[in-house]
């Protein structure tokens, strides 16, 4: 019995934060409808400039819950600029955590409020938030065939004409990477031989057409790309063989002790700008990131199994960056439902705006 509620108690660790986190979204989205009738008539930029305030507000919560409140240790491998810049995010994609990867990286750089996504076009129907992310700058897009090259573009255009800061985060895999389906790393490693390139181990082979739009549309608004490459600690089975990355849930339960993070910095002047150099090119950085994480884990040397080669800092975030937005949102969404008002407002906030911005992405995302 005993033992029951302990391990009850342990899978019980991720609801505060999912409460927390889920809870305060209506909060949130009332907070920035009103900004956004409120700059109706102002000028694009300076809706955009709250807007990232705004969005820097929530992410900092996120990050609370996901670095302070898990502990987990962040080492970072490589040269992370202090200054923001506006640049294009690639990244190795394993977990459902990775869009956090990017806001810890951002916001040690002051720019946790220009992290915009390249996401699925399935994400869109989100709660809420599928509408927001289309609104804060991110960009949905389907598969192959599908993919919408011209809309991609135009709203990139869009973004640069208006002087919005980037800081784009793309997935080049195109899905995750599980050990555990075999069947889809088979068809990529497949893929890859009969294209020519090399066979990846432990990444998917990237798909360029994202990237490409991406790079091609804001060339001359870009400081650099950064390639990173994350590994978490404590996926590797008792065997010695990689496992599947910790979900959200897994994460917030304080099952991944450590991440490392590999960064390049790569100046925008040394990437090659026709397509199908570029993917050549892609394909090389994912060779990189492959190696990376073959000595990661799979080094016969016991020394250097579980970290990237080179020196690592432990980066820590300070509760100064995180708490005062945990309070200020917690604090408004608890004062939001100790009223009668406040709780219809809140119910329908949940309700009327899941609705309205699944009938908004319908038409426009």
């Amino acid at each position: 019995m005993l033992l029951s509620l302990v391990l009850h108690m342990y899978s019980m660790r991720c609801v505060l934060p999912a409460a927390v986190l889920l809870g305060t979204a209506p909060t949130y989205v009332l907070a920035w409808g009103a900004w956004r009738l409120l700059s109706a008539f102002l000028p694009s930029r300076v809706y955009q400039e709250v807007d990232d305030r705004l969005y820097c507000v929530y992410q900092s919560m996120v990050l609370f819950f996901f670095e302070n409140y898990t502990g987990v240790q962040i080492l970072l491998y490589g040269d992370l600029p202090r200054n923001k810049e506006n640049i294009i995010y690639l990244a190795n994609h394993q977990s459902t955590v990775d869009w956090i990867i990017a806001d810890i990286l951002a916001i040690r750089q002051n720019a946790l409020g220009h992290v915009r996504y390249v996401l699925k076009d399935g994400l869109k129907w989100l709660p809420l938030y599928g509408c927001y992310f289309s609104q804060h700058g991110g960009i949905y897009v389907k598969r192959s065939a599908k993919f919408n090259e011209k809309d991609m573009r135009n709203k990139l255009q869009s973004y640069v004409s208006a002087g919005t800061p980037m800081y784009l985060v793309i997935f080049p895999e195109g899905t995750r990477y599980n050990p555990e389906l075999t069947k889809v790393i088979s068809a990529s490693q497949t893929f890859a031989a009969q294209e020519g390139f090399a066979v990846l181990k432990h990444v998917l082979t990237p798909r360029i057409k994202a990237t490409h739009v991406a790079f091609d549309s804001m060339k001359n608004y870009l400081d650099a790309i950064y390639d990173v490459t994350v590994a978490f600690e404590g996926t590797i089975d008792d065997k010695g063989q990689r496992k599947e990355a910790p979900s959200m849930a897994e994460f917030l339960c304080k099952e991944c002790p450590k991440i490392h993070i590999h960064i390049d910095r790569i100046d925008k002047k040394d990437v090659p700008e026709e397509q199908a150099f570029m993917r050549r090119w892609l394909h090389e950085r994912f060779e990189i990131k492959d190696k990376l994480l073959i000595e990661f884990y799979d080094s016969l040397d016991p020394e250097r199994r579980n970290k990237f080669p080179g020196e690592s800092v432990n980066s820590k975030l300070s509760l100064k960056k995180t708490l005062p937005s945990l309070l200020i949102l917690s604090g408004l969404t608890a004062g939001m439902l100790m009223t009668e008002a406040g709780r219809k407002l809140y119910v329908r906030t949940w309700i009327y705006g899941t609705l309205i911005g699944c009938l908004w992405v319908s038409i426009k995302a």
